[in-house]
């Protein structure tokens, strides 16, 4: 009698071992896609602000730039960005003249408009324009962190970013790429379902990692958008 109530408390308890795991089997790829959308998500908005950034770069240098420092530095540090803006003379104005019946080159040689030409900081610029949420003066510290990749916690990964050229039609096009690869942003998860994840991607002819931009063609699109 001792030994088959033995029997049931232990295969009572193989078949809750069994549960569990069967429960974890399936719970952990569940887990795995949710972090991984989750980390994706976090690249994508520090990955679309970097490109924000890089043609702003672009628009007041003329080019890309593969360097986080030299990224930062200019855009928070420097009034280099040629706006040029247009003045209505009002006063100068005859009663009756409706400049928006002419056309602005007329309106600019008559003296009713001039061009202001003003040096304005790219990242202010931005800003002003809703084209960027992060001001160069409150948010200083998470525009620089902006290149520091947002998992694992506790570590501080870099996003890959190259610049240079390559040619089209005969032209010098500047180019860009920053990304980060799957095996570093998801280090600290299962390892196995890391490489499955990574060979999923590869099998379906997708980059394995996250980025905006490209070294080989003119494009600033992001491969998560």
């Amino acid at each position: 009698m001792k030994s088959k109530t033995l029997i049931q408390i232990v295969l009572g308890l193989v078949i809750v071992g069994l549960g569990i795991w069967l429960y974890l089997s399936i719970m952990e790829p569940v887990k795995f896609d949710n972090e991984y959308t989750k980390r994706r998500d976090a690249c994508a908005e520090k990955l679309k602000a970097i490109r924000t950034l890089e043609e702003a770069y672009k628009s007041t240098y003329g080019c890309y730039t593969g360097s986080f420092d030299t990224l930062f530095n200019r855009l928070l540090n420097e009034d280099s960005l040629r706006v040029v803006n247009k003045k209505i003379n009002y006063d100068l104005i005859p009663e009756g003249v409706d400049i928006n019946e002419m056309t602005e080159a007329d309106a600019i040689k008559k003296g009713y408009k001039t061009l202001v030409t003003e040096y304005v900081n790219p990242i202010d610029n931005l800003v002003a324009n809703n084209k960027f949420n992060l001001s160069r003066e409150e948010n200083r510290e998470e525009i620089l962190n902006l290149r520091y990749v947002p998992y694992p916690r506790g570590e501080k990964n870099e996003f890959q970013l190259q610049a240079g050229f390559i040619e089209r039609s005969g032209y010098q096009m500047p180019v860009f790429e920053c990304l980060v690869m799957m095996d570093v942003l998801l280090s600290d998860l299962d390892h196995q379902l890391v490489v499955n994840k990574i060979s999923e991607l590869k099998q379906n002819q997708r980059f394995p990692g996250w980025k905006v931009g490209d070294m080989t063609q003119a494009i600033t699109d992001g491969n998560f958008e």
